[in-house]
């Protein structure tokens, strides 16, 4: 019996940061991650993509504003934005998907899900933004943004440069999880959550309405694996493992560590916010939720079974 995974790709699958953003740059990026997917299909996994947007939706909301200046075009509101890089990505990773089944002759369909996710409107991250979304800039750019626009700014932990940073709120539930466990066990290819999901909060009636969020790519898929009892939860980025004293001349590269090893590191605070404490964050609470492991690691390192850092239930 084939094993689920959700397999978690960072915005920078497709875009990476010394890139202009081109179609063909995107494109080139989404099939050379593909290559990776199909090597685990290849190994018996059934595999459900999600994915980041960090890189896109911040430059959709540089069109907003050049649009709005420019041609006083009505700007659109984070959730929309979202949701407009959700059918943007989506569309870029299952063109690239298809192709390499066809060349494996592979018979699997691609199926990519808009996907809403609750929050909580009174979630803390609503008034301390950590979300890195869009470019990168310098100081003072970031400076004249921020005053300009009334944003936040922060400094990447790896010293690339500034990023604007947009509130990050808890996903509580994946909207659509049972669709994507039903199309899983028919066993298709499903693309969702992209972006983190599109920010959703639930009024007195029970229906739905978004709020101006950025949800966590990787928490969003920690729930939505354990929502549908995914066996593995696997988080793409672009270095080989997690580190402790990262980037620091005592740096320990972690390969596979306990729950509870995970947990004390995380307390310790080895992990920089809006970078890899996330994503371990992410990788322990589908431990803790019931699954079997989650891994942290670069695309290019899927064909090795041990490759990455492994946390596994005790």
């Amino acid at each position: 019996m084939s094993k689920l995974a959700v397999v978690a790709l960072g915005g920078n699958a497709l875009l990476r940061g010394n890139q202009s953003g081109t179609i063909r740059e995107q494109e080139q990026n989404a099939f050379n991650t593909c290559k990776s997917l199909v090597d685990l299909i290849l190994r018996g996994y059934t595999i459900v993509i999600t994915h980041g947007n960090g890189p896109q939706v911040g430059n959709l909301i540089l069109k907003n504003e050049a649009g709005y200046e420019k041609f006083l075009l009505p700007k659109m509101p984070l959730d929309v934005c979202v949701a407009e890089s959700q059918g943007q990505i989506a569309h870029i990773i299952a063109v690239q998907m298809e192709k390499l089944l066809l060349q494996h002759n592979i018979q699997k369909e691609v199926i990519s899900i808009v996907t809403h996710v609750e929050v909580d409107g009174n979630d803390p991250a609503f008034k301390n933004p950590t979300k890195p979304v869009g470019q990168f800039f310098l100081k003072e750019e970031a400076d004249l943004l921020a005053k300009a626009n009334g944003w936040q700014f922060r400094e990447d932990p790896r010293k690339r440069g500034w990023r604007r940073v947009v509130p990050s709120p808890k996903p509580l539930r994946v909207r659509s999880a049972e669709i994507v466990k039903q199309l899983t066990h028919e066993g298709n290819i499903v693309i969702c959550v992209g972006g983190g999901g599109i920010p959703v909060v639930l009024d007195g009636n029970g229906s739905i309405k978004g709020i101006e969020a950025v949800i966590d790519k990787d928490l969003a898929s920690a729930v939505l694996a354990t929502q549908i009892d995914a066996d593995e939860l696997i988080i793409l980025t672009d270095i080989p493992n997690a580190y402790l004293n990262f980037q620091k001349e005592n740096e320990i590269a972690l390969e596979s560590i306990t729950l509870e090893e995970a947990e004390e590191h995380i307390k310790k605070g080895e992990f920089a916010a809006g970078s890899m404490g996330p994503k371990m964050e992410a990788a322990v609470y589908f431990i803790k939720k019931g699954g079997n492991k989650s891994v942290i690691t670069e695309a290019g390192s899927l064909s090795n079974a041990n490759s990455g850092t492994r946390i596994i239930a005790n």
